[in-house]
């Protein structure tokens, strides 16, 4: 169970230092990672266990309609499957980091069983988006949910 949001700073060469504490969940066994990018401009960080159910499942949606098929292209094209150096850390490809507009300081956010990466910009901007949200209703499964 992947949670919390750290802020990580990517290398000169574009890659990241995973946290020691995720290193196990993350990469069992040195299996590698698959990083893809989400349409809200954030990347995705799945183990490859997590991730091959998902993109099984959009491989088999039906690819003539225009919106279908974005999603594919983006999801599964984006995929990359990565392994971590002996430091721990993962390269970021370039399209990856282009797409998410990543740039030195990003934020690794936990979502159960992936990650969320985000640029500084775009995580302070989802913070101002969920401020903003406050005085409208719940999204639906929220209402009962006692914290």
């Amino acid at each position: 169970m992947f949670q919390g949001a750290i802020a990580l700073s990517l290398d000169a060469k574009g890659r990241l230092a995973i946290p020691a504490r995720h290193r196990d969940a993350l990469v069992p066994d040195g299996a590698p990672l698959v990083i893809t990018a989400h349409p809200h401009k954030c990347l995705l960080v799945y183990p490859l266990s997590a991730w091959e159910p998902i993109r099984d499942r959009i491989a088999a949606m039906p690819g003539f309609d225009p919106r279908t098929s974005a999603f594919k292209r983006l999801l599964v094209g984006f995929a990359q499957e990565e392994v971590l150096d002996a430091a721990g850390r993962v390269l970021l490809a370039g399209s990856l980091r282009q797409w998410a507009q990543l740039e030195k300081q990003v934020w690794l956010v936990g979502q159960g069983a992936h990650f969320e990466l985000w640029s500084d910009a775009g995580w302070q901007a989802q913070q101002e988006a969920m401020l903003a949200l406050t005085g409208d209703a719940l999204p639906p499964g929220f209402e009962s949910l006692a914290l």
